[in-house]
């Protein structure tokens, strides 16, 4: 299901099928580097994810994270939207892409979108973001997209301090 659509992707939901694409990615080293080893190494480990992840999450919520696809042959490239995460006060955006994907202006593009869908369609007023503190690619995207440096934070059950950004509307 459509949810974001800009000038050249399409953010939608994940379903259960696309944990093929969700394995490849949670398994990319930069993917491990800067957002974590989640332990998923099958398409059973890769879909049970989705369903207690971002699936659970759009029930819960009414938004998560979406599989974000090139509009003009639907090819998953990546991951972009918002999530309530445990030890965050507010929501926060979150993103993922291929190798392949990055560098062409793809994260920023569904960042940007996610944002304006945060306020527009569920009435956000205020998003937050946080990336290791050497993440320098994500820092300066979440700049990009206007979100300011706040503070170091610690979330729960982890000891790696990172850095919060956030964007009030």
């Amino acid at each position: 299901m459509k949810v974001i659509e800009t000038e050249r992707l399409i953010l939608r939901r994940f379903m259960p099928d696309d944990a093929p694409f969700m394995l490849e990615l949670m398994n990319d080293a930069d993917y491990i580097k800067n957002i974590g080893d989640r332990g998923i190494r099958t398409k059973e480990e890769a879909k049970n994810s989705l369903l207690n992840g971002p699936m659970k999450m759009y029930e819960e919520h009414g938004f998560g994270l979406f599989l974000t696809e090139l509009k003009e042959n639907h090819t998953p490239m990546g991951m972009c939207g918002l999530i309530k995460r445990e030890g965050l006060e507010d929501v926060d955006i979150g993103y993922a892409f291929l190798p392949g994907y990055r560098g062409k202006g793809y994260a920023v593009e569904a960042a940007k979108a996610s944002l304006e869908y945060g306020k527009n369609d569920q009435k956000l007023k205020r998003v937050v973001a946080i990336t290791s503190v050497d993440n320098e690619g994500s820092i300066k995207l979440l700049e990009r997209i206007g979100l300011q440096y706040e503070k170091l934070v610690t979330l729960p059950n982890d000891d790696e301090e990172l850095k919060l950004f956030g964007i009030n509307f």
